[in-house]
């Protein structure tokens, strides 16, 4: 048992000790491609904090033969699958984490030395003389193993793409890099020869990585396209409410926070790490802020493409976004768009994107917190005010301070007339969703809420246990804040709560075009 080489099980061991959703689907489909020379490269990439590493020891614990680990998988999907026994323990695993070489590595442009050196070592401690005193090439030592013994290797590379990422403007590292990968993966008798499957994993996928793209032998499954490992991306809806019912959580919270992700005919995935954290702490809260993927939020949406401070303004509006996703770079050097960094965004998993519509979208109330504080940080005028004063804005209105909210929206219509031309009331309604931006964590927003006799543009619905009035939201443009409340009893709008138990208050408000300012009236039903 080697670090690098048949690793074991014991990482596997230690995430069993604990409560585990099981995602053992997932190496049926990897043994369904041993063999096949056509898809037996699999690279899966996914954000920060959505299971890769736990996927990756899983894998390690299954495929590696110096153990048994028929104790960690028999209760678990994998077990039913015709494929089990066939492949349990059978093979010789390299394992890879980027990270880990780069954390020990003393100059990272030694690293493509480093991973061959400290594997190389560990196969001559377990093959012996297999392999030529002098061999200093991975490659050629797995295939002199491989030829003497009649094995084959399973190869599992954790953040393939961590040193893209440390290292993005060292192009002659890269391409290093890229030629060991290549080495390893390109094809052809020494491949067939060698590797029976490899599994990559990272936040960006492979395709398109300049001029260094050419590791075409492998399937690739992302955030844009997951395919058939949809279900392994993240925690779906089923899953987290059992683990709910299990640690006696209220689902309703756990689903505000942290779903919101749509793929591949999958509506609802959620952010594994977020929801364990929120189960084990007992704490319904943001914990993506946590994560060092921050701070390159607040870089990528404060770059001065054309367009993108107005895509941002209109998705934290509650808008989605179209978003051309083909030709990103997959790469942090290459932006040259827009659509660029909307892209990454959704490899990152700040945004969520449906692919049947080709929209990108702020997912949940967790990713809404990161996007409020990136604004704050950033400095964008009145709407990272308006963000930091939503709270005080929510109270202001239920406390009936009509002043205060048309003010509010007076000061985000100053900032951000690119994208909230005020020449409709949809603009007006994107204005309103930022102005109470945190109200989400106590209410469902819906837009164009059905009533029998049209539809009310804003309702504000409290979710359980929020302990806040219901709000029915009337936009005008030209008229005047009055006749909003009139529209609202006139079509009986407020009857389209009539189930809700709890206080409802009226809101109207117009926008004066010849003043520029916002008029408001509240009211209790």
């Amino acid at each position: 048992m080697g670090i690098y080489l048949n690793p074991g099980n014991e990482g596997f061991r230690i995430i069993r000790n604990s409560t585990y959703v099981d995602k053992t689907g997932l190496i049926d489909y990897i043994n369904s491609t041993i063999g096949n020379a056509a898809n037996r490269m699999t690279c899966f990439s996914r954000p920060r904090r959505f299971g890769k590493s736990f996927a990756a020891k899983m894998l390690c614990a299954y495929y590696d033969k110096s153990c048994d680990s028929h104790k960690l998988f028999e209760d678990l999907e994998i077990a039913q699958k015709e494929s089990y026994e066939e492949h349990l323990n059978q093979y010789d695993v390299i394992y890879l984490d980027i990270t880990y070489f780069i954390s020990i590595s003393q100059d990272i442009k030694h690293i493509r030395s480093d991973i061959q050196t400290g594997v190389i070592q560990e196969l001559r401690e377990q093959y012996g003389d297999l392999i030529a005193e002098d061999e200093k090439i991975l490659p050629h030592a797995l295939a002199d193993v491989a030829k003497k013994t009649g094995g084959k290797f399973i190869v599992i590379i954790d953040e393939w793409d961590a040193l893209f990422r440390e290292a993005k403007d060292d192009d002659a590292l890269q391409k290093e890099y890229v030629q060991l990968l290549r080495g390893l993966f390109k094809g052809g008798p020494a491949t067939d020869q060698t590797i029976a499957a490899a599994y990559m994993t990272g936040i960006l996928p492979i395709k398109k990585y300049g001029t260094q793209s050419a590791m075409t032998d492998f399937i690739e499954f992302t955030m844009l396209n997951p395919d058939e490992l949809v279900r392994y991306v993240g925690f779906t809806e089923d899953e987290v409410r059992q683990l709910c019912r299990e640690y006696q959580m209220d689902f309703n919270e756990l689903r505000v926070w942290y779903d919101g992700y749509s793929l591949d005919g999958i509506h609802h995935i959620y952010n594994p790490n977020s929801v364990m954290k929120a189960l084990q702490k007992k704490n319904v809260r943001s914990y993506w802020t946590m994560s060092e993927t921050f701070e390159d939020l607040k870089k990528y949406i404060g770059m001065n493409f054309d367009g993108l401070k107005d895509a941002v303004i209109a998705m934290l509006g509650g808008q989605r976004q179209q978003v051309d996703a083909i030709y990103f770079q997959n790469d942090l050097t290459s932006l040259a768009s827009r659509d660029n960094v909307l892209a990454l965004l959704i490899h990152l998993g700040y945004l969520a994107y449906d692919s049947e519509r080709g929209e990108a979208y702020i997912p949940n109330a967790e990713v809404s917190d990161a996007f409020k504080l990136a604004v704050r940080d950033i400095g964008w005028g009145a709407i990272g005010e308006a963000l930091a004063n939503s709270d005080r804005l929510l109270a202001a209105t239920v406390a009936g301070d009509c002043a205060v909210v048309s003010q509010a929206l007076d000061k985000i219509h100053e900032s951000s007339t690119s994208v909230l031309k005020y020449n409709d009331e949809n603009s007006l309604s994107c204005a309103v969703t930022i102005a109470y931006y945190t109200a989400r964590r106590f209410y469902e927003i819906v837009r164009e809420l059905p009533t029998g006799k049209g539809f009310a543009d804003l309702a504000f619905i409290p979710r359980r246990n929020a302990n806040k009035p219901a709000l029915l939201v009337e936009l005008k443009y030209n008229r005047d804040a009055d006749s909003a409340i009139r529209q609202i009893h006139e079509k009986r709008y407020e009857g389209a709560l009539k189930d809700y138990q709890g206080n409802l208050l009226l809101v109207g408000v117009n926008y004066d075009k010849e003043t520029k300012k916002h008029s408001c009236v509240i009211e209790e039903a």
